[in-house]
């Protein structure tokens, strides 16, 4: 006897954030965007196809804010609130622009220190990374607008509050970043472990941008062919790879003892 298959829906493993750190329906999110709300990311439901629901598509593309296509079974898991296929995640946070911040950095005066972050996307290393970066003075983080982890009230628990005081750039194309960061005069140092220079043999006196890949696969090819300089730490245990967040602060630490020096 042949048995009927049934349909398992399928599941999201989704760990929900405070309401107070989301908007749910399309009205709601539309006014968010008028009022000049920072938006981490919206989703919305794969199938929507209203006309309203376009209008809140074809304003979010003036935006940097991510829109990811999702099932409704994903939205439900966020919410049991009539969510009208979009929910939207508020940023605790406002983002600068980067050429703004650099432009202002040299106008201060000052020899340019960034860290960027290339697809780290765990909330606990993203926040510990914007600590060190407070603690030793660096000038702002610059993440991608998608592939990253999300800033939201885990990230800023993470980060000790410094992600309050440490300003953040969200880039859409981070290759685009790279070179506008090399036309501005920074030496882009990648941590990689497809090179043999150590990472002491760099000089960061200069202005800098450090970038960390995440632990997965590292830096993403593309724009590891941008750096200008490609380092790594030395390793001599029978583990190959520190945690992305204490490599970071390895790395800014040289930097700044180089600088002190």
């Amino acid at each position: 006897m042949q048995l009927k298959k049934t349909y398992t829906p399928r599941t999201y493993d989704t760990k929900r954030p405070p309401e107070k750190e989301m908007l749910f329906g399309i009205r709601a999110v539309l006014e968010a965007i008028e009022a000049g709300k920072v938006l981490d990311k919206v989703l919305v439901r794969r199938d929507m196809t209203s006309s309203i629901g376009r209008e809140l598509l074809d304003k979010l593309d003036g935006t940097n804010t991510p829109v990811q296509r999702v099932p409704v079974e994903k939205l439900n898991q966020y919410t049991d609130k009539n969510h009208q296929g979009v929910i939207a995640f508020l940023s605790p946070i406002e983002f600068y622009p980067l050429d703004n911040l650099v432009q202002g950095l040299y106008d201060e005066g000052k020899v340019p220190l960034l860290v960027m972050l290339d697809g780290v996307t765990d909330v606990r290393n993203f926040g510990a990374i914007a600590r060190t970066c407070v603690c030793a003075g660096v000038d702002a983080l610059v993440v991608g607008t998608r592939g990253s982890a999300a800033i939201n009230g885990d990230a800023v628990k993470a980060s000790a509050g410094a992600l309050h005081t440490l300003p953040v750039c969200k880039v859409e194309n981070m290759q685009n970043a790279l070179r506008y960061l090399q036309q501005c005069g920074l030496r882009i140092v990648a941590a990689t472990e497809h090179t043999d220079r150590n990472y002491t043999e760099v000089d960061m006196t200069v202005p800098t941008c450090i970038v960390m890949g995440s632990e997965e696969r590292g830096i993403y090819e593309e724009n590891l062919k941008l750096c200008t300089d490609k380092v790594r730490l030395p390793m001599t245990g029978v583990i190959e790879s520190l945690n992305v967040s204490v490599a970071a602060g390895v790395f800014i630490y040289e930097a700044i003892r180089q600088r002190n020096k």
